[in-house]
C-alpha cells in the first residue's frame, strides 16, 4: 500500500495540472477512473508546497467538465436507442458499462429532474454516466454545465480536503497504518458481502 501511494504522487508529479485535467475528464465520460486515485495525492503534493490546492480543484473541474460534454454530447447525437445497443456489446464489461448500470442512471435522471447533473456528481456509481441521459432529453447546455461544474466544484473539494488532511497529519496516521489498513480491509470485505448476498437474493426471485 505504501508502495502504491507513493506511485501516485510521483505520477501525479510528473503529469501536473494538465495531467489532472485529463484524468478528470476521462473519469466523467464513460472511463471509470475513480478521482479518488486523482485528487488526494495531488491535494497531498499541495500540502508539501510542490501544486496548488486551488489550481488542482481548478484544473479537476475543468477536466470533469470536459468529460461530461463529451458524454452529453455523445448521448445528444447518437440518441438512446444507440447508446443503450453500444452498451449491451460484449466489450463493453471492461468499461464496468451495463444495461442495468445505465438505466440505474436514467432513472436517477428521470426522479431527480435537472439537479441530479449536480447531486449526480457526487455519487461514485453514477457520476460518470450521469450526463448521457441529460443528453438523451436535450438538457440545456448552459443549465448542465452550471450543475455539473457545481457539482465537481463540492466533490473534487472534498477529495482535496481529504488529500490535504493527511498531508497535516501524516505522522499520526503512519502511527496507526496497521490499524487503518485492518479497518479499511474489514470495510471492503464488509462491502462486497453485502453486494454478493444481494445479487444471491436478486438471483433466486
Amino acid at each position: 500500500m505504501h508502495d502504491f501511494i507513493n506511485y501516485l504522487l510521483q505520477l501525479t508529479a510528473n503529469l501536473g495540472y494538465f495531467g489532472i485535467f485529463i484524468l478528470m475528464a476521462i473519469e466523467s465520460s464513460f472511463i471509470p477512473l475513480p478521482a479518488e486515485l486523482v485528487i488526494p495525492p495531488a491535494a497531498y503534493l499541495a500540502f508539501q508546497g510542490k501544486m496548488n490546492i486551488y489550481l488542482v480543484v481548478i484544473f479537476g473541474v475543468l477536466g470533469s467538465l470536459v468529460g461530461a460534454l463529451f458524454n452529453y454530447f455523445i448521448a445528444l447525437f447518437l440518441g438512446r436507442k444507440i447508446i443503450y445497443s453500444l452498451v449491451d456489446k460484449s466489450w463493453a464489461k471492461y468499461f464496468f458499462l451495463s444495461r442495468k448500470t445505465l438505466e440505474k442512471t436514467e432513472n436517477y435522471f428521470k426522479n431527480h429532474g435537472e439537479l441530479s447533473t449536480f447531486f449526480g456528481r457526487m455519487l461514485p456509481a453514477i457520476r460518470h454516466l450521469i450526463s448521457l441521459p441529460a443528453g438523451f432529453v436535450k438538457m440545456n447546455l448552459v443549465s448542465f454545465s452550471m450543475y455539473t461544474i457545481l457539482g465537481s466544484a463540492i466533490s473534487l473539494s472534498m477529495l482535496a480536503a481529504l488529500g490535504y488532511f493527511f498531508g497535516e497529519n501524516e505522522q499520526i496516521l503512519q502511527s496507526y497504518y496497521r490499524e487503518i489498513l485492518i479497518a479499511v480491509a474489514v470495510l471492503a470485505i464488509l462491502t462486497f458481502g453485502v453486494i454478493f448476498l444481494k445479487k444471491l437474493h436478486s438471483s433466486k426471485k
